[in-house]
């Protein structure tokens, strides 16, 4: 199964999500370490749905920046402050944030010109720490929804699900 790539594209959102979740899980199964479950779930998130961009920004200052980690597409931005732009927003806030049009988000940080909506879902540990934000971007507005937050969401609740190795 760890070699398969799914591509949900044509699939209900709903269904697709619940796909990703069981193939996410089956992949990760017996694994214990973020960085490798943060690049995992970033490609099978990307090949998924074909997104633009979809990757991890980590929490390297807590409360302060917030670091590219594994990710799928485009150069990223390297380094992001709490509260500065999409990632930033939903790092300080500790929720996901929704963006039908980057161009209409205050303050939105601009790493490749193409994004024209955004999702961004803050990553939490066992402990309930905020560890990261997933991060995906579309070429096209209005891409993300309720179900796709309620989907990302669900996946990324792995890192909370499972201890992971110091």
């Amino acid at each position: 199964m760890a070699e398969v790539t799914l591509d949900l594209r044509a699939a209900d959102k709903a269904e697709a999500y619940a796909q990703l979740q069981e193939h996410v899980e089956s992949v990760l199964a017996g694994i214990a370490d973020p960085i490798a479950a943060m690049a995992t779930v970033s490609c099978l998130v990307h090949h998924a749905f074909g997104h633009l961009w979809t990757g991890f920004y980590r929490v390297v200052e807590p409360g302060r920046l917030l670091r590219v980690g594994p990710y799928q597409g485009t150069l990223g931005c390297l380094e992001i402050a709490f509260g500065k732009g999409v990632c930033g927003a939903a790092a300080a806030e500790r929720r996901t944030v929704v963006v039908e049009d980057v161009h209409a988000f205050p303050g939105h940080i601009t790493c490749d010109a193409r994004s024209r909506s955004e999702i961004v879902v803050p990553v939490f540990d066992a402990a309930g720490e905020l560890i990261a934000v997933l991060d995906v971007d579309s070429e096209h507005p209005g891409t993300f929804d309720a179900r796709d937050r309620e989907g990302l969401e669900r996946i990324v609740g792995w890192f909370a699900a499972v201890p992971v190795a110091a």
